[in-house]
């Protein structure tokens, strides 16, 4: 049922970002942001759509803040991807996009991505101007210097420390690079809806750390082939991750907890909670 739902999302936001770059003049930044911004899970898009019906939101003001969101993830792997940054040169199986182009195309489109994102979830068919303010309020929270870009200088800081990060310091690390993200993305459909997102916060609260584990976890056993981008970087770089302080069966463990966490948050929400338990179990079982 999840697998079948987040294809079906995935398709539905790839058809809006067509849509909407369609608009936009052909010229290399705007070709490079669609490169951008193809293939990927959709996890987040899929959170936005799946918690906005599980609040009853019509999925044509959903479709907005969902690609938005993938917009501004999308943004932050071209900026991540960079010779400054992580210097990758594979992003989901295809060349990043200062590989393909050049540097200053890449940072061009990741500013542009951003600024698409905020124009998306502001845009006049999410709903009502107290609800686009409070999405557009709230993402900026989640993706600037409190959370995800707070998450990325602190990543960046531990490469070039003295002493290796510790379980509590990577956990606040992830909360911000991973989890800010996805915490919003979860959030987005009770905002839809005008209800309260504190039960799908405390979901995504532990659904994002579940995420980073299990990347962590990718990065050591898992098949380049099938993640589509470099692994073992974090070994080769020296930085300690969840799987390096609680080894690997450990992080296992962490991460499973984690899910029954996520997963308990929702029971309120009883049967129409089923598929977002799903995703909170696909996080851990993924292979990319």
């Amino acid at each position: 049922m999840f697998h079948d739902q987040i294809a079906r999302d995935a398709a539905a936001i790839q058809r809006q970002f067509d849509h909407v770059l369609a608009a936009f003049d052909a010229v290399p930044v705007v070709q490079a942001m669609g490169h951008a911004t193809r293939g990927g899970k959709r996890l987040r898009g899929f959170l936005v759509l799946e918690s906005a019906r599980l609040h009853g939101v019509d999925a044509a003001r959903a479709i907005w803040p969902a690609t938005g969101i993938e917009a501004l993830h999308a943004y932050s792997l071209v900026h991540d991807d960079l010779p400054c940054m992580d210097d990758d040169d594979l992003r989901r199986g295809e060349p990043t996009v200062h590989v393909k182009w050049d540097d200053a195309t890449a940072v061009l489109a990741g500013d542009a991505l951003q600024t698409l994102a905020f124009e998306l979830v502001a845009h006049p068919d999410c709903g009502s101007a107290e609800v686009r303010a409070d999405l557009t309020l709230s993402l900026a929270r989640a993706s600037g210097a409190q959370g995800m870009v707070l998450g990325q200088a602190l990543d960046i800081a531990a490469e070039t420390a003295a002493d290796p990060l510790t379980l509590e310091q990577i956990t606040r690390l992830q909360a911000g690079k991973t989890g800010a993200l996805i915490g919003w993305s979860a959030e987005a459909g009770a905002r839809l809806a005008g209800a309260d997102p504190t039960p799908l916060g405390a979901y995504a609260q532990a659904l994002g750390l579940a995420f980073q584990i299990a990347d962590d976890i990718l990065d050591v056993t898992g098949d380049a082939a099938l993640a589509g981008k470099r692994l073992q970087k974090d070994a080769d770089a020296g930085k300690a991750t969840f799987v390096s302080l609680l080894g690997l069966d450990g992080a296992r463990a962490r991460a499973s907890d984690l899910v029954d966490q996520a997963c308990a948050a929702l029971d309120g929400f009883g049967s129409g909670a089923t598929v977002l338990k799903d995703a909170a179990r696909f996080v851990i079982s993924r292979d990319s």
